[in-house]
């Protein structure tokens, strides 16, 4: 890895990454500062937002991972599971909020009863431990270890060959090839990745999809009661309904479509075996995984109780800005 690489990733993902935990501290603090919002849904939240925290706080060591580095054989397993493990926990936990959401809206009735409420610790253990197991598997043997470039390390033992047998303080050529093998890949790609984002697709129309029927029950009862005539609350319920289509359409094209691009063009050039320019995986991937990183702030935003604090915040910070201008200004005179 040059130089000019090393500084090309810094440069697209340290402000990125500093707006993205900068962010989610904002929305953390509004949630626990509010007592009416120390419930269970907004838990399993704040679980998706110290995920998306971790994540990037990972961002900056993510597209490092496809580079040629000269590292340890400890920090090569690092630098590679740790970051896997923290963006497989903030898909799960994406998946988790989304689902606990969709069953507010499909089944209302059977809300109250469902068991991520009952058994809260059991659902945060399934949206950690799991990934925390997946991203370790090379650590426990599941790798390409064996090659000739490891200076001897483990160059004459199976494949399956376990970590404590390896010296930990032997320079390795370390690459995301060395660490994951190409099935590993594709069963985290199209086995966990892509079914998880198309599980959550297939929910938000989901809820599009009830919402606009029951847009549809109320549209009805107001012409009834105006004699067939559409009222201005009907527009503005239609209004309100087209916005939210198009900010959901938005936030799927803005979010989600670089990184499955991105997916695709790794996983294809895997299969091809072929070189491609370091430059444009850096961009590819920075731009990739930190839009996807976006999806919880801007479900936090969205919400006016989680900004609420913030917002209280910055109208005194105003106030006493102003107040400071005029007496300062009442001195002068």
């Amino acid at each position: 890895m040059n130089k000019d690489e090393e500084h090309l990733i810094y440069a697209i993902t340290v402000p990125l990454s500093t707006s993205i935990i900068l962010a989610n501290l904002l929305i953390i603090s509004g949630i626990l500062c509010n007592r009416q919002l120390h419930n269970t849904p907004n838990y399993f939240f704040v679980s998706l937002l110290v995920a998306d925290m971790c994540t990037g706080v990972a961002l900056p060591f993510i597209p490092l991972m496809a580079l040629n580095r000269e590292l340890s054989f400890g920090s090569c397993l690092a630098v590679h599971i740790f970051p896997n493990f923290l963006f497989l926990a903030f898909l799960l936990n994406l998946v988790m909020v989304h689902y606990e959401r969709y069953i507010c809206i499909v089944e209302p009735l059977h809300y109250s009863n469902l068991w991520m409420h009952r058994s809260f610790p059991l659902a945060l253990l399934l949206v950690w431990a799991p990934p925390l197991l997946y991203a370790s598997l090379p650590a426990f043997g599941w790798n390409n270890w064996d090659g000739p470039d490891w200076n001897g390390c483990c160059a004459r033992g199976p494949k399956w060959t376990a970590v404590s047998s390896c010296s930990t303080n032997v320079t390795v050529c370390c690459s995301y090839r060395r660490v994951f093998p190409n099935a590993f890949l594709y069963l985290e790609v199209y086995g966990l990745v892509l079914p998880a984002i198309l599980t959550i697709a297939a929910m938000t129309g989901r809820v599009l999809w009830i919402t606009q029927g029951q847009l549809r029950d109320i549209c009805r009862l107001h012409r009834s009661v105006e004699r067939g005539q559409a009222s201005d609350r009907e527009h503005r319920l239609n209004l309100r309904y087209a916005r939210c289509v198009v900010a959901v359409s938005l936030t799927f094209l803005a979010c989600w479509v670089p990184y499955l691009i991105y997916m695709h063009v790794c996983m294809a050039l895997l299969m091809s075996d072929t070189k491609w320019s370091s430059t444009t995986h850096i961009v590819l991937s920075c731009t990739g995984i930190g839009s996807m990183a976006v999806v919880p702030l801007v479900l936090g935003l969205a919400n006016k109780q989680y900004t609420e604090p913030a917002c209280k915040l910055l109208l005194k910070l105003r106030d006493r800005l102003r107040r400071s201008e005029q007496t300062s200004s009442e001195s002068a005179v």
